[in-house]
């Protein structure tokens, strides 16, 4: 039973241990600005695209979806409520983080694991170099910051899908009832949590796909192993923790 335990109760000791250096390091020099900015480019600007798709067309969906039972009850005029609430609250956080865990904690742990078994992160430990602080910190700050913005770019995708489906496509409600309404059903608390969950899901990806990167061995196939784990984990820490978090707030409010 012991023998059971011991592997999980190992990788969940390296993935404590590699967040607090990598949180820490956050707050000591040198800052490695370089590092940070490239991952940014990398994680927000080339995730754009696939972003302002799929928000575009969850919009869509949800609009095209909900026409039919709108119109028996005669609450067309409330489509905007409904996509805006949706997508703020759960779909545009949850989706937009599941995209960038797919796209680039695949891509942390391939590319830590690479060095890895090249022994490249060995080298830079001979050099002097604190591997935490020089892959994993900047990984960590360009995913919490670009993922909030990533997910409010899709939200406002979203809206535009739900709007040229609601509006344009079944003409269910005018442009301004849409827009209007939609504004309306906003509060600061899905605000709040619409801004929450994705800082607390890039954490997340970040830190298991460089965890997985780090710790990656067996050669070749440990890279592949090590980037399959980084995308599994980090997407299921995503559903489980969008639940818990939406939990709270609804006890706060």
């Amino acid at each position: 039973m012991l023998d059971i335990l011991k592997g999980p109760l190992y990788t969940i000791q390296g993935f404590v241990l590699l967040s607090g250096r990598a949180l820490l390091n956050i707050l000591r020099s040198p800052h490695y600005l370089n590092d940070i900015f490239l991952q940014m480019d990398i994680i927000g600007v080339g995730s754009l695209p696939l972003i302002l798709l799929t928000g575009l067309f969850t919009g869509a969906v949800i609009t095209l979806q909900m026409s039919k039972t709108l119109n028996q009850y005669g609450a067309q005029g409330e489509v905007g409520t409904i996509v805006a609430v949706t997508l703020v609250r759960e779909l545009g956080p949850v989706l937009t983080a599941l995209l960038v865990a797919g796209r680039n904690a695949s891509g942390m742990a391939s590319e830590l694991g690479s060095m890895k078994v090249t022994e490249q992160i060995d080298a830079m430990r001979a050099l002097g170099t604190d591997p935490v602080k020089k892959l994993v910190t900047p990984r960590l700050v360009a995913t919490a910051t670009m993922l909030p913005l990533l997910t409010i770019i899709a939200d406002f995708m979203g809206l535009v899908g739900g709007y040229l489906v609601a509006s344009v496509m079944l003409t269910l409600t005018t442009p301004t009832q849409f827009w209007s309404s939609a504004y309306q059903a906003l509060g600061f608390s899905d605000v709040l949590q619409g801004l929450v969950k994705p800082f607390t899901f890039a954490m997340i990806i970040a830190l298991v796909g460089c965890h997985y990167g780090i710790e990656t061995s067996g050669g070749t196939q440990g890279v592949g192993r090590a980037t399959t784990q980084a995308v599994v984990v980090s997407s299921v820490w995503i559903i489980v923790l969008t639940f818990f978090i939406g939990k709270i707030f609804v006890s706060l409010t």
